[in-house]
This record gives C-alpha cells, sequence and structure tokens, in this order.
C-alpha cells in the first residue's frame, strides 16, 4: 500500500481525475449524437418518417435504461477503475455497429446495444466524483464532467460533415458510416489513459496528505455493499428518479431531434445546423457549471445542502421555461437563443440533481441509486421519444413537445421537494 512518504508535499489531483471524467462524457455524447445529426440524411436515404425515426432512437433509451440499472450494480461491486474499464471497451464496439446498419430494424438494434453498453459512464463518474470530493465540491466537480454532454453533442456538428466529405469518394452514399466507425474508436484512446492514471485517492502515490484529508472530510461512512431490495423502498430513490423520468429525456430530445428539427424548419443542408448546434451546446456549458457553482457557492455562505441545490434547481427550472416559445421562432438563429438558455439550464438542474444520490446515500450505494435513477430517466427519454414520433406525424407542430419540454424541470423539482422536504439521508437499514 501507498504511504504518505511516497505522496507529493502537495496535489489537486482529484481535477485531473474529473478531467478524465469530462472526457469519457465527451465521447459517450458524441457517439450517440451522430445519430440525430444524420437523421433528415438517413431518413431520406431509408425511407424513414417521424414515426420510425423515434422508435429507433427511443430503442437506444430503453437499452440505457436497462444497462444503467444493472452498470450501476456492477459498478458498486466491480469497483470504479475495472467497471469503467470494462464498460468503455464495450461500448466503443457498440458504437461503431451503427455503420453496419442497413434498415430501421438492425440501427434499431445498434442503437439498443449502445445504449445498454454506454449506460455505465454516469454511475461509473458519480461514483468517481463521491470518491474523490467532498459534498461541498460535488457539485462544481459534476457540473465539470458532465459538461462534455454538451462538448459531445457539439462536435457531431463540427465533425460528421467532415468525415462524411472524407468517405465519400470510397463509400459514396453510405460515407456517413464512416463516422460511427471513426468516432466510435475514440474510446480505446481514453482507455489507456484511464487504466494508467487510476486509483482509489487512498492508494494513490500522486495524491498528497493533504489533498487526501480534503478528500475525506466528510464523516466516515459504512461501508457494505447496499442491496437493491434496501434503495427501493427509500422515498429518496424515487425523489432522484422521479426528476430524472421528467427531464432526462428532454436533453436526449435536443440531441436526437434538435438537429433534424432545425434542418426540416429553416430548410439547412447537412452542414448548414453546425454552427447553430456549436453555439447552442457551447452556451450551455456555461449553464451548468454555473448551476455546480451556486450550489457550491450557497453552502459555502451558510446555506444547508438541501437549501442550496433546490435553489439552484430553482433557478435553472424558470429558465428553462422559454423554450416552448420555440415553434413561434421567424428565424434559425431565435431559436438558437432560446434553445441555449434551455440546454443552459438543463445542465445546471441536472448537474445538482446528480449530487442527489451522493448526498443522501453513503458512497457505496451512489453508483446503484444513479443506475435506478438513470433506468428511470431512460425509460422517460423513450417514451417521449415516441410521443414526440407520433405528434410530429399526427398534427405536424412542435409546439406540444417545446410545451413539455419547457415546463418539466419545474414538474421535477415539486416532485424531489415533495419527497425530500428536509433532504436529510436516506434511512437504510442494512
Amino acid at each position: 500500500m501507498t504511504t504518505a512518504l511516497d505522496r507529493p508535499a502537495v496535489s489537486r489531483y482529484r481535477w485531473a481525475i474529473c478531467a478524465l471524467l469530462f472526457v469519457a462524457t465527451v465521447v459517450a455524447y458524441l457517439d450517440r449524437g451522430i445519430l440525430g445529426f444524420l437523421k433528415v440524411n438517413l431518413q431520406t436515404q431509408f425511407h424513414w418518417d417521424d414515426i420510425t425515426y423515434g422508435n429507433i432512437s427511443s430503442l437506444f433509451k430503453w437499452g440505457y435504461g436497462f444497462g444503467i440499472v444493472v452498470a450501476g450494480y456492477f459498478t458498486d461491486w466491480l469497483g470504479t477503475r475495472k467497471a469503467f474499464a470494462i464498460a468503455i471497451v464495450m461500448w466503443s464496439v457498440a458504437a461503431m455497429s451503427p455503420g453496419l446498419a442497413n434498415s430501421a430494424f438492425t440501427f434499431g438494434a445498434a442503437m439498443f446495444l449502445l445504449g445498454i453498453c454506454e449506460a455505465a459512464n454516469f454511475p461509473a463518474c458519480q461514483k468517481t466524483v463521491a470518491e474523490w470530493f467532498p459534498k461541498k465540491e460535488r457539485a462544481l466537480a459534476t457540473s465539470l464532467f458532465n459538461s462534455g454532454s454538451n462538448v459531445g453533442n457539439m462536435l457531431p456538428a463540427a465533425v460528421v460533415p467532415v468525415l462524411v466529405m472524407a468517405f465519400a469518394a470510397s463509400l459514396g452514399k453510405d460515407a456517413w458510416r464512416g463516422a460511427f466507425v471513426v468516432c466510435g474508436s475514440i474510446g480505446f484512446i481514453w482507455l489507456v489513459f484511464w487504466l494508467r492514471m487510476y486509483r482509489k485517492p487512498e492508494v494513490h502515490p500522486k495524491v498528497s496528505p493533504g489533498e487526501l484529508a480534503h478528500i475525506q472530510s466528510d464523516p466516515g461512512e459504512r461501508i457494505e455493499r447496499v442491496p437493491y431490495v434496501k434503495l427501493l423502498p427509500c422515498k429518496e430513490t424515487w425523489a432522484f428518479g422521479g426528476a430524472k423520468f421528467l427531464t432526462d429525456g428532454v436533453w436526449w430530445f435536443y440531441a436526437f431531434w434538435l438537429p433534424g428539427y432545425w434542418q426540416t424548419t429553416f430548410h439547412q443542408k447537412l452542414g448548414g445546423t453546425s454552427l447553430p448546434l456549436i453555439v447552442a451546446f457551447g452556451v450551455s456549458i456555461l449553464g451548468g457549471i454555473g448551476g455546480g457553482y451556486l450550489s457550491g457557492a450557497l453552502i459555502e455562505s451558510g446555506k444547508s445542502v438541501g437549501t442550496a441545490r433546490k435553489t439552484a434547481m430553482l433557478v435553472c427550472a424558470i429558465s428553462a421555461l422559454p423554450v416552448m416559445l420555440m415553434p413561434l421562432m421567424p428565424s434559425i438563429w431565435w431559436g438558437v437563443a432560446l434553445a441555449a438558455l434551455a440546454m443552459a439550464a438543463h445542465q445546471g438542474f441536472s448537474n445538482n440533481l446528480f449530487t442527489v444520490p451522493s448526498d443522501l446515500f453513503p458512497k457505496v450505494a451512489v453508483a446503484s441509486v444513479i443506475g435506478i435513477g438513470g433506468g428511470l430517466g431512460a425509460a422517460g427519454g423513450a417514451l417521449l421519444d415516441l410521443f414526440v414520433g407520433h405528434i410530429v406525424k399526427w398534427t405536424g407542430s412542435y409546439i406540444p413537445v417545446f410545451a413539455l419540454c419547457g415546463s418539466a424541470y419545474l414538474l421535477a423539482l415539486l416532485l424531489l421537494h415533495l419527497l425530500t422536504p428536509k433532504y436529510t439521508p436516506a434511512k437504510l437499514n442494512y
């Protein structure tokens, strides 16, 4: 075991670990975002309607919902280092598989597989945050690594047109296949850095005694694993899971449907929405970091953890409301302004919501709780996909969809507050 004599005098290595989580999240969202950016092109080539596309994208969420429940359990069982390494190998292979698809069925199967394999990202990331950061820093750390979802959603707009052009000479109209294969392979590069850099802080030779004391400054916790049967009856589990059910699908709607919505509404070609999407997702990074910073600053000022989290989420929920006006926008750049605000609000809300399990449960249960909540969030996203596909085909309007997206956060916060009014740790009988 590493002793204190082996450690540096001063370190801030926890932020290097946070940077690894950021890159993993970028890779995850890049892999899943390719389908949304290619929506119009694939619909044209394979003659899909919006219901068919909704079914395909919903299969990713159903796979994700199943995968994240299992991933949460196995992350707590195997430990973060092994679980994350296995997961990224599996999801990198799965991310390349849509490049072989040639029908709605095979696309759906590939996206379902990707959802299952990629689901380990957030349980592993959040468990890592719980291991490496004290509670007062967890919202900020979460906001920093979760900003990778914004960058990952920006990258298809920047990368996919280039890759399609690069493969056009050799693959012709199937040039999009190269985008899936190239982007899917990036995870193997990340794996090398993860295996070289990651250990638990108490045995890591690059963590100073002072940093280790800071990481472990919260009161001690029991270390026995907590089975799902003990977590499911807890109202705190359902507070987190219910809020995820109501809000996760909104972000996935922006990733899977917004590029196509802008392309068809404002008559843009494949590369025409690249800059608007990059701007919208780029601006949302500030909201995500700001949401994490706000709750941390409120805690530092003397507010309770619960008050700080819920206040930050209320600010974000109110900021999401204007996106309901999206169908009334006269130009794409007005739409970008509303989308950027809504995405920033989502990220700030989500970053604080992700800290709820580590606030209310012991570290050994964090990944499992996130797995349960993530499964419910994926189910909400899958149902929203089906809703969008049918509503758009039957009415030709996105008005009900954006109304739902704008109001989801206030409903989620209300549910969270009703189930955890005092925001005290869950009472587990284990």
